[in-house]
């Protein structure tokens, strides 16, 4: 094992308990983000991983499977077979199925001896199974000091369906050993969204309403509803990546600064945020909002279907597969600053970024064609595919004149730090063993979200209007440019 990242912080001894051990998140994301912290030796020597699921397997199977299926989600220079052989080890299966007492109670004999060890068991299962896992959790007297819960989205479809289940998360765990995933908030550069602005002072004076025109926020995916359709056509864009990881990635971009990073310091300013979103009421949402659907086009130059016809998908789906949308905050740091959101599926790329665009200079003192002002600096903040933080700026072009060009200052991650970089799931995992809950939503911040979202929803089911088509491969639908162009804006779009 090499310790070959920043992550050095060793874990308590720790028993992880995986609902849905056999899943495809578990084995895309969760096991190897696990064997990577353990090939940097940062997962205590007496800590188990217990994949609880309903699937027939022992655990010799299940370490087969593991092998075969984690293998293709792991860097091939990160991946070495003695290092794995060691990871397997620490694998244990127990088949559970959620409705059954006697199950739990087989779990209860493989963590019994063992009660000074941190619990954590990991609900990656759909919502319908939280209420049992818990109930028998709670019934086997497995809720210790040291245990934890870790949930998954989607955590409701509206707000009522949220606090339902946050009420019965409540009745088994106290809030504080509760640790709600998004796992956008894992990014490394959304931490260093954190480090830009409060670990510099130069930000600081220009990150207010006096300087900047407006922020866009953009999650867009080239790929459709890769066989999760049935899935999605009950849940829509707006469920799945606005009322999370857009609102929760704009949180970030607009909080005060805390008075630390104690996790409920910077979890005060984040619920500031959301009280601050100008709510968008019925009548605004044909003009403050977008949504739309893709038909058939080429992603990639390859055609691909339309939404309608993908497996599991109706005919006559209403479901959006795009939403843009324009917020506003009522508080005196923003004031008048307009925030876009967009996201959707089938786009032109595959991007996530945040652009901070600051205010043009009022008089251009350079001649340019036809009285056209410089392009206003922009602070672009791209979280995938690759991650980067470019300032843009206007610069003179080399030769006799003085004319000028648009020129950035690029911090590329990748030739600054030699570290390994830490995945998203690797840090969410390891602060959840180490009980470190900045990261992860409050019950405050869950439901503040939805109370802002569901008027939305509300409106669009009231209006019995169709999203509006889009092609495949294209940026989404014309409404979505006219959106933001009518206060002057375009997206940024470059690759």
């Amino acid at each position: 094992m090499s310790a070959n990242t920043t992550t050095a912080t060793p874990t308590p001894p720790f028993d992880l308990v995986l609902f849905g051990g056999t899943g495809d998140l578990a084995m895309r994301k969760l096991l190897p983000a696990l064997y990577q912290a353990h090939r940097d030796g940062v997962l205590h020597p007496e800590g188990r991983i217990i994949a609880a699921a309903r699937s027939e397997l022992d655990t010799e199977g299940f370490r087969n499977m593991a092998s075969e299926r984690c293998r293709e989600h792991i860097r091939a220079e990160f991946f070495q077979d003695a290092v794995w052989n060691e990871f397997l080890q620490r694998l244990v299966y127990l088949q559970v199925d959620a409705r059954q007492s006697e199950h739990f109670r087989e779990l209860a004999a493989l963590l019994e001896p063992y009660p000074q060890r941190v619990r954590v068991f990991y609900l990656s299962t759909g919502p319908d199974l939280f209420a049992p896992i818990c109930q028998h959790i709670a019934a086997a007297n497995l809720v210790t000091s040291l245990a934890r819960v870790a949930v998954e989205k989607p955590l409701g479809h509206d707000l009522a369906s949220a606090k339902a289940i946050n009420d019965l998360l409540a009745a088994v765990f106290p809030e504080p050993q509760i640790y709600r995933i998004d796992h956008y908030l894992g990014k490394e550069t959304v931490q260093n969204l954190m480090a830009l602005r409060f670990g510099n002072t130069f930000f600081e004076p220009l990150w207010q309403r006096g300087w900047v025109s407006h922020v866009q926020i953009t999650v867009a995916e080239h790929i459709g509803v890769e066989g999760r359709g049935e899935f999605y056509d009950h849940t829509g864009a707006l469920r799945d990546m606005v009322q999370n990881h857009l609102l929760q990635t704009l949180c970030i971009v607009a909080m005060e600064p805390p008075t630390s990073m104690d996790p409920d310091a910077v979890r005060n300013e984040k619920l500031k945020v959301l009280h601050a979103l100008k709510p968008i009421t019925a009548h605004e949402v044909s003009t403050l909002t977008v949504r739309g659907q893709y038909r058939a086009g080429a992603s990639r130059g390859v055609p691909v279907p339309g939404y309608r016809e993908e497996p599991g998908i109706p005919a006559d789906s209403l479901t959006e597969t795009f939403v843009a949308l324009k917020a506003e905050l009522n508080n005196w740091r923003w004031a008048g600053v307009p925030f876009y959101l967009r996201t959707g599926k089938r786009l032109q790329e595959r991007v996530t970024e945040i652009v901070i665009y600051f205010r043009q200079v009022p008089v251009s003192i350079f001649p340019s064609a036809g009285g056209i002002l410089p392009e206003p600096n922009r602070l672009v903040i791209r979280l995938q595919p690759e991650e980067s933080v470019k300032l843009y700026m206007m610069a003179k072009e080399p030769g006799d004149g003085m004319r000028l060009k648009p020129v950035h200052l690029n911090l590329d991650f990748a030739t600054t730090f030699k570290t390994r970089k830490v995945e998203a799931y690797e840090r969410l995992l390891l602060d959840v063993l180490r009980g470190r809950p900045t990261l992860f939503l409050r019950r405050d911040e869950l439901e503040a979200a939805w109370r802002w979202v569901e008027p939305i929803l509300h409106a669009w089911a009231d209006s019995g209007e169709p999203p509006k088509p889009y092609t495949a491969g294209s940026w989404g639908p014309a409404a979505s440019s006219a959106l933001i162009s009518r206060d002057g804006f375009s997206w940024h779009e470059e690759s």
